[in-house]
């Protein structure tokens, strides 16, 4: 008899915690998130070498299914020469950015209850000035760059409200990324 009944219990238990999960997803509709954080840059050489700053974003949320939206963005970073270069070898060389970023990028949502990991991707651009300057590469530029976004965070809160996240921007021409550590917040538009 027990032996019909572990079968039953699994099922009941699994569908138990399935319906807990569909509901406890991060909100479906659209919403405002505001992240504000610690920017930094560095080279995507191997080099201690690197800026810090600040960093502050706005996306507007469309969630199209509970696991899944679109995020336009806007958002600026600051970053200057980090002075606590440790080699003095390198004391002399810096990575920094200045700019407007604004692009697009989707989100994929891990369904757990009260934190609940992301990860997002997309395209974008930024208008800014940029220097790379290590001891192999000297890139300066001002104007519009392309970059790829990405980040990885945790969702938290009954509502998914508030965020903790990595977010880094990877600029192709300019050999470097540029990112945050950063904490957001999330409120519904209707």
């Amino acid at each position: 008899m027990s032996t019909i009944f572990r079968p039953l219990d699994f099922l009941l238990f699994f569908t138990l915690c399935f319906s807990n999960f569909v509901l406890a997803q991060p909100n479906k509709g659209q919403l405002i998130k505001a992240s504000v954080g610690y920017g930094l840059t560095i080279p995507l050489e191997d080099y201690n070498i690197g800026g810090t700053g600040f960093y502050t974003q706005g996306e507007y949320v469309i969630g199209i299914r509970k696991w899944f939206g679109v995020r336009p963005y806007a958002g600026v970073i600051f970053t200057s020469p980090n002075e606590t270069v440790t080699a003095a070898s390198l004391a002399q060389y810096r990575v920094t950015t200045k700019a407007f970023m604004f692009g697009g990028k989707i989100r994929i949502v891990a369904p757990i209850p009260y934190v609940a990991p992301y990860f997002e991707l997309g395209l974008g651009s930024s208008i800014g000035s940029f220097e790379t300057y290590t001891p192999t590469k000297h890139i300066k530029a001002n104007g519009i760059q392309f970059h790829v976004p990405f980040s990885l965070g945790l969702a938290i809160g009954k509502n998914h409200d508030f965020e903790l996240e990595l977010t880094y921007y990877s600029y192709p021409s300019l050999e470097q990324v540029s990112g945050a550590m950063a904490l957001g917040f999330s409120f519904p538009l209707n």
